[in-house]
């Protein structure tokens, strides 16, 4: 059995119990402290899990990124070289995990979508619920792992441009959903931006709404009542993601499709996000 979306801490032992090869990566990430996720690995992990630093592997900060903004994605080959490096074929199972809400291994989920990679689930609750339900754990640094060839794929997930954001902007065929926190959105503060505020007809979803008392996804059907209710009947397959650097929006792309309401094909990831549509103060914004 192979797995695209979630897995649960059982599903992922069943599996590692099993034949098919399975790679798992650590995505903890703090934006306050950049050092301090792979601080959190070393001090636990589930056993042969890669670290997945958001910065350096998931994206490229030289100068040669195929998106803007903050964060922006290296290049398709780039991120295969690394795939490569760290020991993942096209015949494994890609499982993400953090500590984070899905956070920031929402992103490498997307990532390896990206790259063409179907079979790669988001651990349902994170390294939390491994822990919660007796899962082993590891410390240190992994053994390096045998250089794989990883070969891209046709793209699976839908990169939406700037250009193509403000083309759109206003019309029924886009409607732009906005993962910031209520305050980022309304313009009230910004701690990581120049400029304060939202681009304008943008809906707010703030991406931790996804997250039940558990720590794990709501059930299926809050989530499509919660999303339809934000949606006011807008055409789902409109919807295009986003945040302040295309981190915090994939979230809302993984409950849109746990809800049934499209999935990482049809439901577009504008990865420069807010970050990226303020660098140019031509661009319209709006606050409130």
């Amino acid at each position: 059995m192979t797995y695209d979306l979630l897995i649960s801490d059982g599903q992922l032992k069943q599996l590692l119990e099993g034949k098919i090869p399975v790679r798992i990566f650590d995505c903890t990430f703090d934006l306050a402290d950049a050092a301090l996720g792979h601080q959190q690995y070393l001090q636990a992990h589930i056993p042969g899990a890669v670290y997945a630093h958001l910065d350096t592997a998931l994206s490229d900060k030289h100068g040669d990124g195929v998106s803007g903004g903050r964060h922006p994605l290296p290049t398709r080959e780039k991120f295969a070289a690394w795939l490569s490096g760290v020991g993942l074929a096209n015949d494994m199972q890609a499982v993400v995990y953090d500590r984070n809400g899905a956070n920031y291994c929402g992103r490498l989920w997307w990532m390896l979508k990206w790259a063409g990679h179907a079979n790669v689930a988001v651990l349902d609750g994170g390294l939390q619920a491994w822990k919660a339900a007796d899962g082993t754990l590891a410390s240190g640094d992994e053994p390096a792992h045998f250089q794989t060839n990883f070969v891209l794929a046709p793209e699976i997930s839908k990169l939406v441009a700037t250009k193509t954001v403000a083309d759109n902007l206003g019309r029924p065929i886009q409607t732009l959903i906005d993962a910031r926190g209520a305050p980022r959105f309304r313009g009230e503060v910004e701690p990581l931006d120049p400029i304060a505020g939202h681009i304008p007809g943008a809906l707010n979803r703030p991406f931790s709404q996804n997250i039940g008392a558990d720590g794990k996804f709501k059930p299926a059907s809050l989530l499509k009542a919660e999303f339809e209710t934000l949606l006011a009947g807008r055409d789902p397959a409109s919807v295009v993601h986003h945040c302040g650097s295309g981190v915090s929006a994939v979230p809302n792309i993984l409950a849109m499709q746990i809800a049934g309401l499209g999935d990482v094909s049809t439901t577009g990831l504008y990865a420069g996000s807010w970050s990226d549509w303020c660098s140019d103060s031509g661009r319209p914004m709006a606050q409130g």
